[in-house]
């Protein structure tokens, strides 16, 4: 079975077809997914989708995009929440200066907020950096030397520098259907080189499907795709990838039971 470790089932593209959309993904082998939380005001929504569903967990935080917006959000407001049985994981937030949505001064205040709740509770950190490679790495840096903290760096589209620097922190690294596209070559390169115990895999859906579904609307299902990309860039065989990105999944989200996970109807 796999896991969708990063996907947003509130977005909607995917929110007007959930029953769908979750019988193809256990039809497809993945058995667990966690939406992954862009503002914290629409925690409600999220809260909707995980309560009615035994195999969807979510995270709690601001996207750096939506840092000017949500200024307010204090570390305790991201406590509170994080207290919700089916929260595991803080974040979305980190840096973008890609668009510059909210100004970087902001994003990186956000960021900040959002590392010290990681470290208080315990739970994986999700980032998002684009385009902000030496500024996410000095950050990183600066704040493990003030406790360490777990984190994930989410759909990995950076550089090796940011990849090697934040898993000498003990970070995790995620690819996504990125890896997947021909020009990908770099991205693969750095694929290859994680090491095993810290692969994980997601969709980012409803963006970023996979080849061969690449311009149509991601979900959760196309997950398998990525995985068969990264099995064969790793050189492993499907189920061994499954079973490794798996275990790692559990390990950095501790919070997610393993008794989660939906097996496929026709497994064993």
């Amino acid at each position: 079975m796999l896991i969708d470790s990063h996907c947003h089932l509130d977005f909607p593209q995917l929110k007007q077809d959930l029953p769908g959309l979750l019988a193809r993904a256990q039809n497809a082998g993945v058995g667990l997914m966690v939406t992954i939380s862009t503002r914290v005001a629409k925690f409600d929504e999220l809260k909707g989708i995980i309560e009615a569903h035994d195999n969807v967990f979510c995270s709690v935080g601001t996207h750096p995009h939506n840092a000017a917006e949500e200024q307010d959000v204090s570390l305790e407001d991201l406590l509170e929440i994080a207290q919700h049985p089916k929260v595991v994981a803080i974040g979305e937030a980190g840096l973008d200066y890609h668009y510059d949505y909210s100004p970087r001064d902001q994003q990186a205040k956000s960021f900040r907020v959002h590392i010290a709740a990681a470290r208080e509770t315990g739970l994986p950190l999700v980032i998002h950096s684009r385009e902000a490679d030496e500024d996410m790495a000095a950050i990183l840096e600066e704040e493990s030397a003030k406790g360490a903290f777990p984190f994930i760096l989410h759909c990995f589209t950076s550089g090796e520098e940011l990849a090697r620097r934040g898993l000498a922190l003990g970070g995790y690294v995620s690819f996504s259907g990125v890896v997947t596209f021909k020009k990908a070559a770099e991205l693969r390169k750095i694929a290859a080189s994680v090491p095993a115990d810290r692969l994980l895999v997601e969709t980012d859906a409803p963006y970023l499907a996979p080849e061969p579904f690449r311009g149509k609307t991601n979900e959760p299902a196309y997950v398998a795709k990525t995985a068969e990309h990264l099995a064969v860039v790793r050189g492993l065989n499907i189920n061994d990838f499954q079973q490794l990105t798996t275990d790692n999944f559990f390990r950095l989200f501790m919070k997610v039971p393993r008794t989660a996970l939906k097996e496929h109807p026709d497994a064993a």
